[in-house]
């Protein structure tokens, strides 16, 4: 569905070409265009499920993290699987939410009423009015914007944000941390954080989740706010909530650590499939291994649109 006041153009059957690579399904168009390197294949939209439930834990069941009395207009981008929208939108009747995504195949045919989807690229310009939303919601873009383009995309949200209008933004460093410092550069799993980040150098920006304060505060946020939050790839915490996270987390850490990495590490870098196999089984089994302490840190940022 398109929304009345978006001037997003209808769809074009190029969105749908899909492409399989190993036995995993990928959008050609954005393979061709270096939009996103990720399947969208059912496996993958199983993951994105569970990670949501993740994010829902770890956020103690919190969709929106600003203080926004009364929502009315939302823009989600980047949508995925629509989770996050659709839980936005049953919980906010008379709030409009609409969703921005590259692929159209993932969400649900059944959406709420008030929910658009929308099947455009972040990495142009938007074309939505300026002063439009209480809220822009964006998470886990890091392997789809370019590089060169996440100044212009924060200077983007801001615009078309109402006056006082928050931006908020999740996005997880893909680079393996210990809790007890137990993981170095001869573990599979740090080998598999620096192949990810060296496959996409110059396209993308996978440490952007560090950066997040200094996009806002130069594209003239305010009443920034920015929280690391480390996310287990285990159950190995003591504090009984954060292993469960852990726990919970297991299983999508698994399928992640594939399905983020199996097109960069064997189309982009060129890596034998065996060899590449063998770095997956041991990433994964080290993921498993509690003694390791292992995390990602999550950062979720938040600013606010001044009202002049």
């Amino acid at each position: 569905m398109t929304s009345p006041n978006s001037q997003t153009e209808e769809l074009d059957d190029k969105y749908l070409r899909t492409i399989f690579v190993q036995g995993r399904e990928y959008q050609q168009h954005s393979i061709d265009k270096q939009i996103s390197f990720e399947p969208v294949d059912s496996d993958e939209a199983e993951r994105l499920e569970l990670q949501h439930r993740v994010f829902s834990r770890a956020f103690d069941n919190r969709l929106v993290f600003p203080p926004i009395p009364d929502l009315r207009r939302v823009l989600d981008c980047g949508y995925g699987t629509g989770s996050w929208a659709i839980d936005v939108a049953e919980q906010n009747p008379n709030c409009e939410v609409i969703g921005v995504d590259i692929y159209p195949d993932m969400n649900p045919d059944d959406t709420p009423e008030n929910l658009w989807l929308q099947v455009d690229d972040l990495n142009r310009a938007f074309t939505f009015p300026s002063n439009n939303f209480d809220l822009v919601h964006s998470r886990l873009l890091a392997a789809g914007i370019n590089r060169a383009r996440w100044a212009s995309y924060i200077r983007d949200i801001k615009r078309v944000l109402k006056p006082g209008g928050w931006v908020q933004i999740v996005e997880i460093y893909f680079n393996v941390q210990s809790d007890n410092g137990s993981i170095n550069e001869g573990h599979a799993l740090r080998q598999w954080s620096s192949q990810l980040m060296r496959s996409m150098e110059g396209i993308k920006d996978l440490r952007v989740g560090t950066r997040l304060k200094t996009l806002l505060i130069a594209a003239g946020f305010t009443e920034i706010d920015i929280k690391m939050i480390p996310l287990p790839l285990s159950a190995w915490p003591d504090n009984p909530t954060s292993r469960g996270i852990g726990a919970m987390n297991g299983e999508n850490i698994t399928r992640l650590l594939a399905s983020l990495s199996l097109y960069p590490l064997t189309q982009l870098l060129h890596m034998p499939q065996m060899q590449y196999q063998e770095l997956i089984s041991r990433a994964e089994r080290e993921a498993g291994d509690k003694s390791l302490k292992a995390y990602f840190p999550l950062y979720v940022c938040i600013g606010r649109k001044p009202h002049h």
